[in-house]
Protein backbone atom coordinates (compact mmCIF):
# COMPACT_ATOMS: atom_id res chain seq x y z
CA UNK A 1 0.00 0.00 0.00
CA UNK A 2 1.51 3.34 -1.01
CA UNK A 3 1.69 6.33 1.28
CA UNK A 4 0.34 9.77 0.52
CA UNK A 5 3.91 11.03 0.11
CA UNK A 6 4.72 8.29 -2.39
CA UNK A 7 1.56 9.07 -4.33
CA UNK A 8 2.46 12.74 -4.45
CA UNK A 9 5.96 11.91 -5.70
CA UNK A 10 4.51 9.66 -8.36
CA UNK A 11 2.16 12.40 -9.50
CA UNK A 12 4.95 14.96 -9.56
CA UNK A 13 7.15 12.62 -11.59
CA UNK A 14 4.35 12.09 -14.05
CA UNK A 15 3.94 15.83 -14.62
CA UNK A 16 7.52 16.10 -15.91
CA UNK A 17 7.04 13.49 -18.63
CA UNK A 18 4.57 10.76 -19.54
CA UNK A 19 1.79 10.79 -16.98
CA UNK A 20 2.29 8.21 -14.23
CA UNK A 21 -0.65 5.89 -13.62
CA UNK A 22 -3.08 7.36 -11.09
CA UNK A 23 -2.84 5.86 -7.60
CA UNK A 24 -6.33 4.39 -7.87
CA UNK A 25 -5.37 2.15 -10.80
CA UNK A 26 -3.85 -0.28 -8.28
CA UNK A 27 -6.26 0.48 -5.43
CA UNK A 28 -9.25 -1.38 -4.01
CA UNK A 29 -12.26 0.39 -2.47
CA UNK A 30 -14.36 -1.01 0.39
CA UNK A 31 -17.93 0.21 0.70
CA UNK A 32 -19.39 0.63 4.18
CA UNK A 33 -23.14 0.88 4.69
CA UNK A 34 -22.84 2.49 8.14
CA UNK A 35 -26.19 1.53 9.67
CA UNK A 36 -25.43 -2.16 9.06
CA UNK A 37 -21.65 -2.36 9.55
CA UNK A 38 -20.99 -2.29 13.30
CA UNK A 39 -22.89 -0.74 16.23
CA UNK A 40 -20.71 0.95 18.83
CA UNK A 41 -23.36 2.17 21.28
CA UNK A 42 -25.86 -0.69 21.38
CA UNK A 43 -28.86 1.12 19.90
CA UNK A 44 -29.22 -1.42 17.10
CA UNK A 45 -27.92 0.87 14.34
CA UNK A 46 -24.36 0.89 13.05
CA UNK A 47 -22.37 4.06 13.67
CA UNK A 48 -19.00 5.80 13.41
CA UNK A 49 -17.79 4.26 16.65
CA UNK A 50 -18.53 0.83 15.20
CA UNK A 51 -16.58 1.64 12.04
CA UNK A 52 -13.60 2.86 14.10
CA UNK A 53 -13.61 -0.42 16.03
CA UNK A 54 -13.14 -2.34 12.76
CA UNK A 55 -10.43 -0.23 11.11
CA UNK A 56 -7.72 -2.78 11.90
CA UNK A 57 -9.88 -5.47 10.25
CA UNK A 58 -10.13 -3.32 7.11
CA UNK A 59 -6.43 -2.48 7.13
CA UNK A 60 -5.65 -6.19 7.45
CA UNK A 61 -7.85 -6.89 4.43
CA UNK A 62 -5.58 -4.49 2.58
CA UNK A 63 -8.10 -2.09 1.05
CA UNK A 64 -6.95 1.40 0.11
CA UNK A 65 -10.15 3.41 0.32
CA UNK A 66 -13.23 3.36 2.54
CA UNK A 67 -16.41 4.66 0.95
CA UNK A 68 -19.11 5.58 3.45
CA UNK A 69 -22.73 5.54 2.39
CA UNK A 70 -24.56 8.65 3.70
CA UNK A 71 -24.06 9.62 7.35
CA UNK A 72 -25.56 13.12 7.12
CA UNK A 73 -28.64 14.22 9.09
CA UNK A 74 -31.69 12.64 7.50
CA UNK A 75 -35.29 11.64 8.27
CA UNK A 76 -34.17 8.20 6.97
CA UNK A 77 -37.04 7.65 4.53
CA UNK A 78 -34.46 6.16 2.15
CA UNK A 79 -31.87 5.15 4.75
CA UNK A 80 -29.94 8.39 4.58
CA UNK A 81 -30.20 9.13 0.86
CA UNK A 82 -32.72 11.83 1.79
CA UNK A 83 -30.38 14.43 3.30
CA UNK A 84 -31.65 17.31 5.43
CA UNK A 85 -28.21 18.84 6.18
CA UNK A 86 -25.12 18.35 4.03
CA UNK A 87 -22.77 19.87 6.60
CA UNK A 88 -23.21 17.66 9.67
CA UNK A 89 -23.39 14.07 10.91
CA UNK A 90 -26.70 12.45 11.87
CA UNK A 91 -26.75 11.81 15.66
CA UNK A 92 -27.81 8.28 14.73
CA UNK A 93 -24.20 7.74 13.60
CA UNK A 94 -22.27 10.10 15.85
CA UNK A 95 -20.92 13.63 15.63
CA UNK A 96 -18.56 15.75 13.56
CA UNK A 97 -15.91 15.28 16.24
CA UNK A 98 -16.27 11.51 15.95
CA UNK A 99 -16.09 11.79 12.19
CA UNK A 100 -12.83 13.72 12.46
CA UNK A 101 -11.45 10.97 14.71
CA UNK A 102 -12.51 8.31 12.21
CA UNK A 103 -10.91 10.25 9.36
CA UNK A 104 -7.63 10.69 11.26
CA UNK A 105 -7.49 7.02 12.26
CA UNK A 106 -8.27 5.93 8.71
CA UNK A 107 -5.43 8.06 7.36
CA UNK A 108 -3.09 6.81 10.08
CA UNK A 109 -3.59 3.29 8.72
CA UNK A 110 -2.71 4.34 5.19
CA UNK A 111 -6.29 4.32 3.91
CA UNK A 112 -8.34 7.09 2.35
CA UNK A 113 -11.97 7.96 3.11
CA UNK A 114 -14.56 8.86 0.46
CA UNK A 115 -17.98 10.32 1.26
CA UNK A 116 -21.26 9.69 -0.53
CA UNK A 117 -22.47 12.79 -2.39
CA UNK A 118 -26.26 12.89 -2.91
CA UNK A 119 -27.03 16.10 -4.78
CA UNK A 120 -29.62 15.13 -7.38
CA UNK A 121 -32.13 15.55 -4.57
CA UNK A 122 -32.41 16.54 -0.92
CA UNK A 123 -34.81 15.61 1.85
CA UNK A 124 -38.09 17.49 1.87
CA UNK A 125 -36.98 18.57 5.35
CA UNK A 126 -33.83 20.27 4.08
CA UNK A 127 -33.99 24.04 4.81
CA UNK A 128 -33.59 24.74 1.10
CA UNK A 129 -36.79 22.87 0.28
CA UNK A 130 -38.65 24.20 3.32
CA UNK A 131 -37.97 27.69 1.97
CA UNK A 132 -38.70 26.67 -1.62
CA UNK A 133 -42.19 25.36 -0.83
CA UNK A 134 -43.05 28.33 1.45
CA UNK A 135 -44.48 30.43 -1.38
CA UNK A 136 -44.49 30.90 -5.14
CA UNK A 137 -42.24 33.93 -4.77
CA UNK A 138 -39.70 32.61 -2.27
CA UNK A 139 -36.09 33.28 -3.42
CA UNK A 140 -35.39 29.54 -3.31
CA UNK A 141 -38.51 28.56 -5.28
CA UNK A 142 -36.36 27.93 -8.34
CA UNK A 143 -33.93 25.71 -6.42
CA UNK A 144 -36.30 22.79 -7.10
CA UNK A 145 -38.54 21.70 -9.97
CA UNK A 146 -42.01 23.20 -9.53
CA UNK A 147 -44.70 22.99 -12.17
CA UNK A 148 -48.42 23.77 -12.32
CA UNK A 149 -50.94 20.97 -12.93
CA UNK A 150 -51.42 19.95 -16.53
CA UNK A 151 -54.69 21.14 -18.01
CA UNK A 152 -57.08 18.33 -18.93
CA UNK A 153 -60.39 19.07 -20.61
CA UNK A 154 -63.59 18.36 -18.62
CA UNK A 155 -61.64 17.52 -15.47
CA UNK A 156 -61.21 19.44 -12.26
CA UNK A 157 -58.75 16.88 -10.91
CA UNK A 158 -55.11 18.09 -10.89
CA UNK A 159 -52.89 16.13 -13.27
CA UNK A 160 -49.11 15.70 -12.99
CA UNK A 161 -47.03 17.90 -15.32
CA UNK A 162 -45.83 14.80 -17.21
CA UNK A 163 -45.96 11.03 -17.03
CA UNK A 164 -42.62 10.40 -15.36
CA UNK A 165 -42.60 7.59 -12.80
CA UNK A 166 -40.58 7.49 -9.60
CA UNK A 167 -37.87 4.86 -9.29
CA UNK A 168 -39.65 3.83 -6.07
CA UNK A 169 -43.08 3.31 -7.71
CA UNK A 170 -45.83 5.85 -8.36
CA UNK A 171 -45.71 9.24 -10.10
CA UNK A 172 -42.53 11.32 -9.98
CA UNK A 173 -44.59 14.39 -9.05
CA UNK A 174 -46.31 15.28 -5.76
CA UNK A 175 -48.85 18.06 -5.36
CA UNK A 176 -48.07 20.67 -2.73
CA UNK A 177 -51.52 21.73 -1.53
CA UNK A 178 -50.38 25.06 -0.07
CA UNK A 179 -49.06 26.47 -3.35
CA UNK A 180 -51.09 24.39 -5.82
CA UNK A 181 -48.01 23.21 -7.73
CA UNK A 182 -46.28 19.87 -8.14
CA UNK A 183 -42.64 19.22 -7.27
CA UNK A 184 -40.46 16.65 -9.03
CA UNK A 185 -38.94 13.69 -7.20
CA UNK A 186 -37.34 10.95 -9.26
CA UNK A 187 -37.21 8.81 -6.11
CA UNK A 188 -39.36 8.97 -2.96
CA UNK A 189 -41.81 11.83 -2.48
CA UNK A 190 -39.62 12.91 0.45
CA UNK A 191 -36.68 13.37 -1.97
CA UNK A 192 -37.38 16.46 -4.13
CA UNK A 193 -34.98 16.99 -7.03
CA UNK A 194 -32.67 19.99 -7.01
CA UNK A 195 -32.80 22.28 -10.04
CA UNK A 196 -29.24 22.24 -11.35
CA UNK A 197 -30.19 24.74 -14.04
CA UNK A 198 -30.03 27.34 -11.26
CA UNK A 199 -26.38 28.47 -10.84
CA UNK A 200 -27.03 29.27 -7.17
CA UNK A 201 -27.80 25.60 -6.53
CA UNK A 202 -24.57 24.49 -8.15
CA UNK A 203 -22.53 27.10 -6.28
CA UNK A 204 -24.02 25.96 -2.96
CA UNK A 205 -23.24 22.32 -3.75
CA UNK A 206 -19.65 23.08 -4.77
CA UNK A 207 -19.06 25.16 -1.65
CA UNK A 208 -20.30 22.29 0.51
CA UNK A 209 -18.04 19.81 -1.29
CA UNK A 210 -15.02 22.04 -0.82
CA UNK A 211 -15.67 22.26 2.91
CA UNK A 212 -15.61 18.46 3.21
CA UNK A 213 -12.38 18.27 1.19
CA UNK A 214 -10.86 20.99 3.36
CA UNK A 215 -11.75 18.83 6.34
CA UNK A 216 -9.61 16.03 4.89
CA UNK A 217 -12.08 13.87 2.97
CA UNK A 218 -10.44 12.12 0.01
CA UNK A 219 -13.17 12.31 -2.61
CA UNK A 220 -16.77 11.48 -3.40
CA UNK A 221 -18.94 8.73 -4.76
CA UNK A 222 -21.71 10.68 -6.50
CA UNK A 223 -25.19 9.20 -6.23
CA UNK A 224 -27.18 9.09 -9.53
CA UNK A 225 -25.15 12.08 -10.71
CA UNK A 226 -26.25 11.59 -14.33
CA UNK A 227 -29.79 12.66 -13.38
CA UNK A 228 -28.87 16.23 -12.40
CA UNK A 229 -29.30 17.54 -15.95
CA UNK A 230 -32.93 17.21 -17.06
CA UNK A 231 -34.46 17.27 -20.52
CA UNK A 232 -36.39 20.52 -20.14
CA UNK A 233 -38.65 19.86 -23.11
CA UNK A 234 -39.74 16.57 -21.52
CA UNK A 235 -40.55 18.20 -18.19
CA UNK A 236 -42.87 20.69 -19.82
CA UNK A 237 -44.04 18.61 -22.74
CA UNK A 238 -46.18 16.04 -20.98
CA UNK A 239 -43.69 13.27 -21.71
CA UNK A 240 -44.67 9.80 -20.59
CA UNK A 241 -41.05 8.61 -20.48
CA UNK A 242 -40.38 6.77 -17.22
CA UNK A 243 -37.70 4.60 -15.72
CA UNK A 244 -34.39 6.31 -16.31
CA UNK A 245 -35.41 8.05 -19.52
CA UNK A 246 -34.75 11.32 -17.77
CA UNK A 247 -31.00 10.70 -17.37
CA UNK A 248 -28.03 12.05 -19.34
CA UNK A 249 -29.46 15.52 -19.89
CA UNK A 250 -27.86 18.00 -22.31
CA UNK A 251 -25.80 19.92 -19.74
CA UNK A 252 -24.39 16.95 -17.82
CA UNK A 253 -20.83 17.15 -19.17
CA UNK A 254 -20.87 20.90 -18.62
CA UNK A 255 -21.90 20.41 -14.98
CA UNK A 256 -19.29 17.71 -14.35
CA UNK A 257 -16.50 19.83 -15.80
CA UNK A 258 -17.69 22.87 -13.86
CA UNK A 259 -17.69 20.78 -10.66
CA UNK A 260 -14.17 19.60 -11.35
CA UNK A 261 -12.89 23.12 -11.84
CA UNK A 262 -14.74 24.51 -8.81
CA UNK A 263 -13.93 21.67 -6.40
CA UNK A 264 -11.21 19.25 -7.49
CA UNK A 265 -8.79 21.24 -9.65
CA UNK A 266 -5.37 21.54 -8.05
CA UNK A 267 -5.84 18.66 -5.63
CA UNK A 268 -7.44 16.00 -7.79
CA UNK A 269 -4.28 13.83 -7.98
CA UNK A 270 -4.87 12.69 -4.41
CA UNK A 271 -8.65 12.32 -4.63
CA UNK A 272 -11.10 9.74 -5.98
CA UNK A 273 -14.22 10.79 -7.88
CA UNK A 274 -16.69 8.20 -9.10
CA UNK A 275 -20.10 8.97 -10.52
CA UNK A 276 -23.00 6.53 -10.25
CA UNK A 277 -24.63 6.68 -13.69
CA UNK A 278 -27.41 4.18 -14.36
CA UNK A 279 -27.93 3.90 -18.10
CA UNK A 280 -24.59 5.42 -19.13
CA UNK A 281 -23.12 4.06 -22.36
CA UNK A 282 -19.52 3.07 -23.04
CA UNK A 283 -19.16 6.02 -25.39
CA UNK A 284 -20.40 8.47 -22.74
CA UNK A 285 -18.22 6.86 -20.06
CA UNK A 286 -15.15 7.44 -22.23
CA UNK A 287 -15.96 11.13 -22.21
CA UNK A 288 -16.69 11.36 -18.49
CA UNK A 289 -13.47 9.56 -17.52
CA UNK A 290 -11.05 10.95 -20.12
CA UNK A 291 -8.46 12.77 -17.95
CA UNK A 292 -8.05 15.47 -20.58
CA UNK A 293 -11.69 16.51 -20.16
CA UNK A 294 -11.38 17.01 -16.38
CA UNK A 295 -14.69 15.53 -15.30
CA UNK A 296 -14.56 12.27 -13.26
CA UNK A 297 -12.06 9.50 -12.51
CA UNK A 298 -14.53 6.67 -13.17
CA UNK A 299 -18.24 5.89 -13.31
CA UNK A 300 -20.50 3.13 -12.02
CA UNK A 301 -22.42 1.65 -14.93
CA UNK A 302 -25.39 -0.71 -14.47
CA UNK A 303 -25.50 -2.66 -17.71
CA UNK A 304 -24.18 -5.91 -16.24
CA UNK A 305 -26.47 -5.86 -13.17
CA UNK A 306 -29.57 -5.33 -15.30
CA UNK A 307 -29.01 -8.45 -17.41
CA UNK A 308 -30.83 -10.82 -15.04
CA UNK A 309 -33.99 -8.70 -14.81
CA UNK A 310 -37.12 -9.48 -16.79
CA UNK A 311 -40.22 -7.26 -16.85
CA UNK A 312 -38.78 -5.29 -13.93
CA UNK A 313 -36.14 -5.52 -11.24
CA UNK A 314 -38.15 -8.00 -9.18
CA UNK A 315 -38.67 -10.40 -12.07
CA UNK A 316 -35.32 -12.21 -11.78
CA UNK A 317 -33.90 -14.24 -14.65
CA UNK A 318 -31.22 -16.97 -14.48
CA UNK A 319 -27.62 -15.90 -14.99
CA UNK A 320 -26.75 -15.68 -18.70
CA UNK A 321 -22.97 -15.97 -18.53
CA UNK A 322 -22.52 -15.32 -22.24
CA UNK A 323 -24.36 -12.01 -21.92
CA UNK A 324 -22.49 -11.07 -18.74
CA UNK A 325 -19.11 -11.77 -20.34
CA UNK A 326 -20.07 -9.80 -23.44
CA UNK A 327 -21.13 -6.82 -21.33
CA UNK A 328 -18.07 -6.68 -19.09
CA UNK A 329 -15.74 -7.31 -22.04
CA UNK A 330 -17.34 -4.48 -24.00
CA UNK A 331 -16.57 -2.13 -21.12
CA UNK A 332 -13.03 -3.47 -20.82
CA UNK A 333 -12.42 -2.86 -24.53
CA UNK A 334 -14.25 0.45 -24.63
CA UNK A 335 -12.20 2.01 -21.83
CA UNK A 336 -8.89 0.32 -22.66
CA UNK A 337 -7.21 3.38 -24.16
CA UNK A 338 -9.23 6.25 -22.66
CA UNK A 339 -10.86 6.43 -19.25
CA UNK A 340 -11.17 3.84 -16.52
CA UNK A 341 -13.53 1.12 -15.27
CA UNK A 342 -15.00 0.68 -11.83
CA UNK A 343 -15.49 -3.02 -11.05
CA UNK A 344 -18.31 -4.27 -8.87
CA UNK A 345 -20.81 -7.10 -8.54
CA UNK A 346 -22.07 -6.17 -5.05
CA UNK A 347 -23.19 -2.96 -3.39
CA UNK A 348 -25.93 -1.60 -1.13
CA UNK A 349 -28.44 -1.62 -4.01
CA UNK A 350 -27.76 -5.16 -5.24
CA UNK A 351 -28.57 -8.60 -3.78
CA UNK A 352 -25.71 -10.68 -2.42
CA UNK A 353 -23.35 -11.84 -5.15
CA UNK A 354 -22.92 -15.43 -3.99
CA UNK A 355 -26.70 -15.95 -3.96
CA UNK A 356 -27.28 -14.10 -7.22
CA UNK A 357 -24.59 -15.50 -9.51
CA UNK A 358 -23.11 -18.31 -7.40
CA UNK A 359 -24.15 -21.18 -5.15
CA UNK A 360 -24.87 -20.10 -1.58
CA UNK A 361 -25.22 -23.70 -0.39
CA UNK A 362 -22.71 -26.48 -1.03
CA UNK A 363 -20.31 -24.31 -3.02
CA UNK A 364 -20.58 -21.01 -1.13
CA UNK A 365 -16.82 -20.69 -0.58
CA UNK A 366 -15.94 -21.79 -4.10
CA UNK A 367 -18.44 -19.56 -5.90
CA UNK A 368 -17.67 -16.55 -3.69
CA UNK A 369 -13.96 -16.84 -4.42
CA UNK A 370 -14.54 -17.59 -8.11
CA UNK A 371 -16.40 -14.33 -8.61
CA UNK A 372 -13.79 -12.50 -6.57
CA UNK A 373 -11.10 -13.87 -8.90
CA UNK A 374 -13.00 -12.93 -12.03
CA UNK A 375 -13.77 -9.40 -10.86
CA UNK A 376 -10.38 -8.51 -9.39
CA UNK A 377 -8.49 -9.77 -12.44
CA UNK A 378 -10.31 -7.35 -14.75
CA UNK A 379 -8.78 -3.97 -15.53
CA UNK A 380 -10.28 -1.26 -13.34
CA UNK A 381 -10.71 -0.34 -9.70
CA UNK A 382 -12.48 -3.11 -7.73
CA UNK A 383 -15.13 -2.22 -5.15
CA UNK A 384 -15.78 -4.66 -2.28
CA UNK A 385 -19.10 -4.32 -0.47
CA UNK A 386 -19.18 -5.07 3.26
CA UNK A 387 -19.63 -8.77 3.94
CA UNK A 388 -18.72 -9.73 0.38
CA UNK A 389 -15.26 -10.65 1.69
CA UNK A 390 -16.99 -13.15 4.00
CA UNK A 391 -19.27 -14.74 1.39
CA UNK A 392 -22.43 -13.36 3.00
CA UNK A 393 -25.65 -14.51 1.35
CA UNK A 394 -29.21 -13.39 0.63
CA UNK A 395 -31.77 -13.55 3.43
CA UNK A 396 -34.77 -15.95 3.62
CA UNK A 397 -37.34 -13.20 4.19
CA UNK A 398 -40.65 -14.86 5.09
CA UNK A 399 -43.05 -11.92 4.95
CA UNK A 400 -43.24 -8.35 3.65
CA UNK A 401 -43.18 -7.16 7.28
CA UNK A 402 -39.53 -8.26 7.48
CA UNK A 403 -38.45 -5.84 4.74
CA UNK A 404 -37.23 -2.32 5.52
CA UNK A 405 -36.35 -0.94 2.09
CA UNK A 406 -38.74 1.68 0.72
CA UNK A 407 -38.28 0.38 -2.84
CA UNK A 408 -39.30 -3.16 -1.85
CA UNK A 409 -42.21 -2.08 0.37
CA UNK A 410 -43.62 0.29 -2.26
CA UNK A 411 -43.28 -2.33 -4.98
CA UNK A 412 -45.17 -4.92 -2.92
CA UNK A 413 -47.94 -2.45 -2.11
CA UNK A 414 -48.38 -1.44 -5.74
CA UNK A 415 -48.15 -5.00 -7.10
CA UNK A 416 -50.32 -6.79 -4.53
CA UNK A 417 -52.66 -4.20 -3.05
CA UNK A 418 -53.19 -2.03 -6.12
CA UNK A 419 -52.69 -4.41 -9.05
CA UNK A 420 -54.06 -7.51 -7.34
CA UNK A 421 -51.09 -9.77 -8.10
CA UNK A 422 -50.57 -12.94 -6.04
CA UNK A 423 -48.31 -12.18 -3.07
CA UNK A 424 -46.30 -15.42 -3.35
CA UNK A 425 -44.50 -14.68 -6.63
CA UNK A 426 -44.04 -11.04 -5.66
CA UNK A 427 -42.36 -12.05 -2.40
CA UNK A 428 -40.19 -14.55 -4.28
CA UNK A 429 -38.89 -11.75 -6.50
CA UNK A 430 -38.24 -9.53 -3.51
CA UNK A 431 -36.33 -12.30 -1.72
CA UNK A 432 -34.10 -12.67 -4.74
CA UNK A 433 -33.49 -9.03 -5.66
CA UNK A 434 -34.38 -6.72 -2.74
CA UNK A 435 -31.79 -4.22 -1.59
CA UNK A 436 -32.43 -5.43 1.97
CA UNK A 437 -30.38 -8.54 1.16
CA UNK A 438 -27.28 -6.36 1.20
CA UNK A 439 -28.38 -4.28 4.18
CA UNK A 440 -28.68 -6.85 6.95
CA UNK A 441 -25.91 -6.50 9.56
CA UNK A 442 -22.38 -7.65 8.90
CA UNK A 443 -21.90 -11.01 10.58
CA UNK A 444 -18.90 -10.65 12.88
CA UNK A 445 -19.23 -13.76 15.07
CA UNK A 446 -21.69 -16.39 16.30
CA UNK A 447 -22.89 -14.49 19.38
CA UNK A 448 -26.32 -12.85 19.58
CA UNK A 449 -27.11 -10.67 16.55
CA UNK A 450 -23.84 -11.81 14.95
CA UNK A 451 -21.83 -9.50 17.19
CA UNK A 452 -23.22 -6.50 15.30
CA UNK A 453 -24.97 -4.95 18.31
CA UNK A 454 -25.75 -5.54 21.97
CA UNK A 455 -29.23 -4.11 21.32
CA UNK A 456 -32.04 -4.98 18.93
CA UNK A 457 -30.83 -4.57 15.31
CA UNK A 458 -32.80 -2.22 13.08
CA UNK A 459 -33.19 -5.10 10.61
CA UNK A 460 -32.89 -8.79 11.51
CA UNK A 461 -29.56 -10.55 11.06
CA UNK A 462 -29.38 -13.32 8.45
CA UNK A 463 -30.07 -16.52 10.42
CA UNK A 464 -27.01 -18.23 8.90
CA UNK A 465 -24.71 -15.98 10.98
CA UNK A 466 -23.97 -18.88 13.33
CA UNK A 467 -21.78 -20.45 10.63
CA UNK A 468 -21.19 -17.55 8.20
CA UNK A 469 -19.29 -14.89 10.14
CA UNK A 470 -15.93 -13.14 10.17
CA UNK A 471 -14.54 -14.97 13.19
CA UNK A 472 -15.35 -18.40 11.79
CA UNK A 473 -14.24 -17.53 8.26
CA UNK A 474 -10.86 -16.15 9.28
CA UNK A 475 -10.19 -19.24 11.40
CA UNK A 476 -11.15 -21.63 8.62
CA UNK A 477 -8.68 -23.44 6.40
CA UNK A 478 -10.56 -22.08 3.38
CA UNK A 479 -11.25 -18.44 4.22
CA UNK A 480 -13.08 -16.10 1.85
CA UNK A 481 -11.50 -13.16 3.71
CA UNK A 482 -7.98 -14.50 3.22
CA UNK A 483 -8.69 -15.12 -0.47
CA UNK A 484 -9.81 -11.51 -0.93
CA UNK A 485 -6.75 -10.34 0.99
CA UNK A 486 -4.45 -12.22 -1.41
CA UNK A 487 -6.27 -10.83 -4.46
CA UNK A 488 -5.94 -7.29 -3.14
CA UNK A 489 -2.24 -7.79 -2.42
CA UNK A 490 -1.79 -9.14 -5.96
CA UNK A 491 -3.30 -5.99 -7.46
CA UNK A 492 -0.95 -3.86 -5.36
CA UNK A 493 2.07 -5.85 -6.50
CA UNK A 494 1.31 -6.60 -10.16
CA UNK A 495 1.36 -3.96 -12.87
CA UNK A 496 -0.21 -6.53 -15.18
CA UNK A 497 -3.26 -6.93 -12.91
CA UNK A 498 -3.59 -3.17 -12.54
CA UNK A 499 -2.86 -2.04 -16.08
CA UNK A 500 -2.46 -5.04 -18.40
CA UNK A 501 -4.42 -5.47 -21.61
CA UNK A 502 -7.61 -7.56 -21.41
CA UNK A 503 -8.75 -10.13 -23.97
CA UNK A 504 -11.87 -12.28 -23.54
CA UNK A 505 -11.56 -15.95 -24.53
CA UNK A 506 -14.36 -18.40 -25.36
CA UNK A 507 -17.04 -15.69 -25.50
CA UNK A 508 -19.86 -18.12 -26.41
CA UNK A 509 -19.11 -20.78 -23.79
CA UNK A 510 -22.10 -21.04 -21.44
CA UNK A 511 -20.15 -21.85 -18.23
CA UNK A 512 -16.51 -20.92 -18.83
CA UNK A 513 -15.28 -17.42 -18.01
CA UNK A 514 -11.78 -17.11 -19.48
CA UNK A 515 -9.57 -14.17 -20.40
CA UNK A 516 -5.96 -13.07 -20.55
CA UNK A 517 -4.19 -10.04 -19.14
CA UNK A 518 -1.02 -8.96 -20.96
CA UNK A 519 1.72 -6.90 -19.37
CA UNK A 520 5.16 -5.83 -20.55
CA UNK A 521 6.89 -9.08 -19.67
CA UNK A 522 4.19 -11.52 -18.63
CA UNK A 523 0.79 -12.87 -19.52
CA UNK A 524 -1.90 -14.03 -17.11
CA UNK A 525 -4.61 -16.57 -17.95
CA UNK A 526 -7.81 -16.52 -15.90
CA UNK A 527 -10.17 -19.49 -16.15
CA UNK A 528 -13.32 -19.99 -14.09
CA UNK A 529 -15.93 -22.75 -14.17
CA UNK A 530 -19.23 -20.98 -13.46
CA UNK A 531 -21.17 -24.14 -12.73
CA UNK A 532 -21.67 -26.90 -10.20
CA UNK A 533 -20.27 -29.61 -12.50
CA UNK A 534 -16.70 -30.44 -13.56
CA UNK A 535 -15.64 -28.76 -16.80
CA UNK A 536 -12.97 -29.83 -19.26
CA UNK A 537 -11.01 -26.78 -20.42
CA UNK A 538 -8.59 -27.69 -23.24
CA UNK A 539 -7.06 -24.20 -23.41
CA UNK A 540 -5.54 -24.82 -19.95
CA UNK A 541 -3.38 -27.69 -21.29
CA UNK A 542 -0.77 -25.32 -22.67
CA UNK A 543 -0.45 -23.64 -19.27
CA UNK A 544 -0.08 -26.59 -16.92
CA UNK A 545 3.68 -26.11 -16.65
CA UNK A 546 3.35 -22.40 -15.87
CA UNK A 547 3.09 -20.83 -12.44
CA UNK A 548 -0.32 -21.30 -10.82
CA UNK A 549 -0.69 -17.85 -9.30
CA UNK A 550 -4.21 -18.11 -7.84
CA UNK A 551 -6.54 -21.02 -7.18
CA UNK A 552 -9.55 -21.54 -4.94
CA UNK A 553 -9.03 -25.32 -4.72
CA UNK A 554 -6.29 -27.30 -2.93
CA UNK A 555 -3.28 -27.92 -5.16
CA UNK A 556 -2.09 -31.53 -5.27
CA UNK A 557 0.71 -31.89 -7.80
CA UNK A 558 0.24 -30.57 -11.32
CA UNK A 559 -3.37 -29.49 -11.87
CA UNK A 560 -5.26 -31.16 -14.70
CA UNK A 561 -7.14 -29.39 -17.46
CA UNK A 562 -10.51 -30.18 -15.88
CA UNK A 563 -11.91 -27.52 -13.56
CA UNK A 564 -13.85 -28.66 -10.50
CA UNK A 565 -17.25 -27.10 -9.71
CA UNK A 566 -16.86 -23.35 -9.25
CA UNK A 567 -13.09 -23.59 -9.59
CA UNK A 568 -11.08 -20.54 -10.64
CA UNK A 569 -7.41 -20.39 -11.55
CA UNK A 570 -4.92 -17.72 -12.60
CA UNK A 571 -1.74 -18.78 -14.39
CA UNK A 572 1.31 -16.60 -15.05
CA UNK A 573 3.70 -16.95 -17.99
CA UNK A 574 6.84 -14.90 -18.56
CA UNK A 575 6.84 -13.45 -22.07
CA UNK A 576 9.68 -10.93 -22.31
CA UNK A 577 9.55 -9.28 -25.68
CA UNK A 578 7.63 -12.15 -27.28
CA UNK A 579 4.19 -11.61 -25.88
CA UNK A 580 1.76 -13.93 -27.66
CA UNK A 581 -0.76 -12.27 -29.89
Amino acid sequence: MTTFAEDAASSAAGSAGPMAPAWWTSAVVYQIYPRSFADGNGDGVGDLAGIRSKLDYLADLGVDVLWLSPIYPSPQHDNGYDISDYEDIDPLFGSLAEFDELLAETHARGMRLVMDLVVNHTSDEHPWFVESRASLTNPKRDWYWWRSPRAVAASDVPVEPNGWRSAFSGPAWTLDESTGQYYLHLFASQQPDLNWENPQVRAAVYAMMNRWLDRGVDGFRMDVINLVSKQLEDIDGGSAVGGLGFSMGPRLHEFMHEMHEAVFAGRDAQLLTVGEMPGVSVAEARLFTDPARRELDMVFQFEHVWLDQGADKFDPLPLDLVALKASLSRWQDGLADVGWNSLYLNNHDQPRLVSRFGDDGQFRYESATLWATVLHLHRGTPYVYQGEELGMTNVPFADIAEFRDIESINYYREAVLEQGREPGPVLAGLRKMSRDNARTPVQWDSTAHAGFTTGQPWIPVNPNYVTVNAEADRAAERSVFEFYRRLIALRHASATVALGRFQLLEPEHPTLYAFTRDGDDEQLLVVANVSGSPLSVPLVEGWLDEELLVTNYPVAGAPASTLAPWEARVYRRATGQNSPG
